[in-house]
């Protein structure tokens, strides 16, 4: 990173440290981003990278005391427009939302994100066909053969796959199938546990049938350096892509967390899957942080988490095989980090009020200072 930009981002934060609104309903305290469409990141990325977000909806929102975003917020669709040229549907596409009842699909609202996207000029991610976590408990506790659950997957891969066949640019097949020591996960993951390893494979092959031109992807978290569990990943692609496994990338969540240190290894990792003939793509980014219940984060809070952000693009845009950069979701009061850590939060990059944090503006200096050979 340059000095400059660390010297600016501790400006900025500690202009923007008091008042801090962290209510949806409170009074804007800051200038509300522009309303000029060169004002916003997606106007700054070079050529042939994407720069998205997560679409929030389903999943812990439909628990919290607000109507479904994507839906219901007019500002937030506006800046959803405005900002990127990437979407990725947060809970929207996955089986436990998509799927509520056996031989159910709940297709609207994966279709409205679609078709958004369609008209913004956005590319989509589909998120995700093969996962241990948000199945629907008629899946996990249904009995099923194992002849049964191979044609179950087998019919929702064609299914979903098929329907959004030329609309989706990248799809995460498989989602988190190793666990941080690099162990498949043979017992939490339903479709490993009971038809075996292989139906990875199957997995990628029939994503494949039903959609040629999308490509296919493994997506995990912590896996951001070369560690056990990317390990695991690099190993296993290897084999999949001697056996001519379809297997076109290889993505990296980016849920990091200021208690921890950054990454430093994240380029290195990235290239040695670039160097299989893989596309790369970060896919989750956010930066949580220490935030008691109430309190505002501090200048200094602000200045790493804006640091954090601008490595991780730094990092994937120095990696000609890395194209697409998303973060999981833009605004705080939608966000995932809160629900599942409560003892942190702060993670996006906008205030509720939709102004900017620190780190927007350091992920567009990013954006507007490459020197990577793409624009």
């Amino acid at each position: 990173m340059k000095p400059l930009r660390i010297a600016t981002a501790v400006l900025v934060a500690a202009a923007m440290a008091t008042p801090l609104v962290s209510s949806a309903s409170a009074t804007p305290q800051h200038q509300p981003p522009g309303q000029s469409k060169k004002d916003a990141l997606r106007a700054e990325v070079p050529k042939g990278f994407f720069i998205g977000t997560a679409v929030a909806g389903g999943g812990h929102h439909e628990d919290q005391p607000y109507p479904d975003p994507f839906s219901s917020d007019q500002p937030y669709r506006n800046v959803l427009a405005k900002e990127f040229n990437s979407v990725s549907a947060e809970n929207q596409m996955k089986w436990d939302f998509l799927r509520p009842e056996p031989g159910v699909y709940r297709f609207g609202p994966a279709d409205d994100i679609v078709a958004f996207a369609k008209r913004n000029n956005q590319v989509v991610r589909g998120h995700t066909l093969l996962w241990h976590s948000q199945n629907p408990a008629w899946l996990t506790e249904g009995g099923y053969t194992k002849a049964q659950l191979k044609q179950i997957l087998r019919d929702h891969i064609r299914t979903v796959v098929g329907r959004y066949k030329g609309k989706i640019q990248q799809w995460d097949v498989a989602n988190e199938i190793f666990d941080d020591q690099g162990v498949l996960r043979s017992q939490d993951n339903i479709w490993i546990r009971e038809l075996g390893p292989g139906i990875v494979a199957d997995a990628f092959r029939w994503a494949r049938q039903a959609d040629p031109k999308a490509k296919l992807y493994f997506n995990d978290y912590n896996v951001e350096g070369i560690n056990a569990k990317s390990n695991a990943y690099y190993a296993l692609i290897q084999d999949l892509l001697a056996q001519g496994v379809p297997v076109d990338g290889f993505s990296t969540q980016g849920h990091l967390s200021l208690r921890y240190g950054f990454p430093g290894d994240l380029t290195d990792n990235l290239r040695r899957f670039a160097r299989l003939g893989l596309e790369t793509a970060i896919t989750e980014v956010d930066v949580r942080m220490d935030l008691a219940p109430g309190a505002t984060p501090t200048p200094e809070q602000l200045a790493k988490q804006a640091e954090y952000y601008q490595r991780m693009l730094d990092g994937c845009l120095s990696v000609s095989s890395c194209n697409s950069f998303t973060i999981w979701g833009f605004v705080d009061k939608y966000s995932w980090v809160p629900v599942f850590f409560p003892s942190e939060g702060a993670a996006t990059i906008m205030w509720d009020d939709f102004s900017r944090k620190p780190a927007y503006h350091a992920l567009r200096d990013s954006l507007k200072d490459c020197y990577c050979g793409r624009k």
